[in-house]
């Protein structure tokens, strides 16, 4: 689907005109956008619009890593959104020159849909300009990283507390996913950060003259996100390291706890192992009492042994 807005002479927001039309000139700028286009409609991209052929490949063959390319009379950016749910990046790709915006996206974007309603409703068209519509759906998906960041930061706290008392191995597991969707956050947000960096520093990007202020603000909240990260991700390893020293000294305890028992039975097992040998000249095997006073003399060896590791802590 392509839907367009321009901007007359006048500064009248005019809709749902033809791309040739718009090409022709007239008009003080206008956005195209291109929504789940058709391979019909990406054709445009050719012809009339006659955008640069690599360009257009980085369109067709989306999920680019965030970058910014120079043209003789626009800029080609691949910027990348999340998805609020499956925290999966989305691609979109922005034309952009003084004198229109472009942009082409294969899934749903909220964020263009936002700036589009807010363009089409906006009763001082006159502060508007392709890199106010730029400015506007960058900010927004910036905006849309921190709701992901901070549900995943809420997560690590409530693993860290385990108020539930969940066992080891789901907390852990909630662990390693929470680990994986930062790493995924950070494959999107540090090169975004990076171009941001790149956009502020150029100086052939004359269509942003004038707003290097609020671009600044973003690479402001990619900064504040790639520290959250980076501290989640500190975060991470710590609980990870808490939980497997505790499973070790868990572990120890009651190889300690087997090992005191199993040597209190060491001796028991001496003397039923002496006394079952079975030879005939055995004294003790003809004396009336031998068999309860064997059982005394072991329980209370057992006993004994029981009281001496109880007062040595070993039991604790």
């Amino acid at each position: 689907m392509i839907r367009t807005i321009a901007v007359n002479k006048n500064h009248e927001v005019v809709k749902d005109l033809e791309i040739p039309t718009l090409v022709k000139g007239g008009y003080e700028w206008y956005w195209i956008d291109f929504h789940e286009p058709s391979k019909e409609e990406i054709e445009f991209l050719r012809s009339p619009l006659s955008f640069h052929p690599l360009a257009i490949e980085d369109c067709i063959h989306h999920l680019q890593r965030p970058k910014l390319d120079y043209y003789e009379e626009y800029a080609f950016f691949v910027i990348q959104a999340l998805n609020q749910q499956t925290i999966a990046r989305e691609e979109v790709d922005f034309f952009l020159s003084k004198n229109f915006v472009v942009t082409f996206h294969h899934k749903s974007s909220t964020e263009i849909d936002e700036v589009w309603k807010r363009l089409s409703q906006s009763t001082n068209v006159k502060q508007w300009d392709p890199s106010h519509v730029f400015y506007h759906v960058l900010d927004n998906m910036v905006d849309n990283y921190f709701p992901l960041v901070n549900q995943i930061d809420d997560t690590l706290n409530e693993i860290d507390e385990n108020s539930k008392g969940r066992s080891t191995e789901a907390l852990l597991k909630d662990l390693f996913d929470a680990r994986h969707d930062l790493l995924s956050l950070r494959h999107t947000i540090s090169p975004m950060r990076d171009l941001l960096y790149r956009i502020l520093n150029s100086k052939r990007l004359t269509s942003i003259e004038g707003k290097i202020a609020y671009f600044s603000d973003i690479y402001d909240h990619l900064l504040k996100l790639t520290e959250m990260i980076e501290a989640s991700r500190e975060l991470t390893t710590d609980i990870r390291d808490s939980y497997i020293s505790i499973n070790a000294n868990e572990t120890n305890h009651v190889m300690k706890v087997l090992t005191v028992i199993t040597t209190i039975f060491m001796p028991l097992t001496f003397i039923v192992g002496v006394y079952g040998m079975n030879f005939t000249h055995m004294p003790e095997l003809t004396w009336k009492y031998g068999y309860f006073g064997s059982l005394i003399l072991m329980f209370l060896i057992a006993v004994g042994m029981t009281v001496w590791f109880t007062k040595k802590g070993w039991f604790k």
